[in-house]
């Protein structure tokens, strides 16, 4: 059994994944597996995966195909296949610097063993290069957070977290038929809501890329694509962040615009969200006057 399960989910991405295999036959601490799920892709993907399968490396790597579902749905057959204590995932655009699986190790291995806090895992930091953090840190030797609460200690943007696998089985991205993003806070909250904390570190392990056609640029339009999954983070997000005023009511706002084009009247959208007729009204004329003012 690998200490870590290095798990990418990819679509299409045969011209980014080798850099991120490199990366991995670079590790200092090579115990880990590299396990990548392929969701439908139409590329050159298995035929790398199945040449790297081969490979004399010290680390095992394993490829499972599945048909195109969504991300979400690729990491979840992940954290069932996986044979990791810990789960990473890498995305396939995306790479690790040499010291990464050492430092995750060495970060779990110094956990607290007296149970006064529930942990899920630990996390570094992601970085634009190797020197330029992606979001800001807590500029302490690390802080106990749970995902929601992360920000009080000043930490904020994409992270790098490990979990424990037998953990994230028990929380499962919800899959809604015909839809194919559903965001990953969901799953991230719902771990904290449970009371489940992670140590974050400020170092940087892991090199994130924004492509254009990737997720992260894509996020707003594929949230508007996936209706039900937007809904749920959504309300994940009223939950569990500090979201105040104009903000909370651009929320709500898009909350029912969204569940309008379902079929929900504004009373049940109303009664989901725990609020009145009337704050939906005034979100919704708010918003109104945004987009003449704002225009998309």
């Amino acid at each position: 059994m690998a200490a870590v399960t290095v798990f990418t989910p990819t679509y299409n991405r045969s011209a980014t994944l080798e850099r991120l295999y490199r990366s991995l036959q670079e590790q200092i601490n090579k115990d880990f597996e590299w396990l990548v799920v392929d969701d439908g892709s139409s590329d050159q993907t298995e035929s790398l995966l199945t040449k790297w399968e081969q490979d004399k490396n010290d680390f095992a790597v394993r490829y499972i195909q599945k048909e195109n579902g969504g991300k979400h749905t690729a990491i979840n057959l992940g954290i069932e296949k996986a044979n990791g204590k810990l789960f990473f995932i890498v995305d396939s655009d995306d790479y690790l610097l040499p010291d990464a699986i050492e430092k995750i190790l060495q970060w779990e291995k110094a956990l607290p063993s007296d149970f006064s806090i529930k942990f899920c895992g630990v996390a570094g930091a992601r970085g634009y290069t190797s020197e330029k953090m992606i979001g800001t840190g807590s500029g302490k030797a690390y802080a106990d957070a749970t995902s929601q609460r992360r920000s009080e200690h000043g930490i904020s943007g994409d992270k790098a977290e490990a979990f424990y696998t037998d953990i994230l089985r028990q929380f499962p991205f919800p899959v809604f038929p015909e839809e194919r993003f559903v965001s990953e806070s969901i799953v991230w909250f719902a771990l904290g809501k449970a009371g489940y904390h992670i140590r974050w570190y400020d170092d940087i392990i892991y090199i994130g890329e924004y492509l254009e056609d990737g997720l992260t640029y894509q996020s707003i339009q594929l949230l508007e694509r996936n209706p039900r999954g937007y809904l749920l983070a959504l309300k994940s997000d009223l939950e569990n962040l500090d979201i105040r005023g104009l903000r909370r009511l651009g929320c709500y706002a898009a909350y029912e615009r969204t569940a309008k084009k379902l079929g929900q009247t504004t009373a049940q959208i109303a009664e989901e969200l725990g609020v009145s007729k009337a704050t939906l009204t005034v979100s919704r004329c708010l918003k109104s006057i945004k987009d003449k003012i704002l225009p998309r």
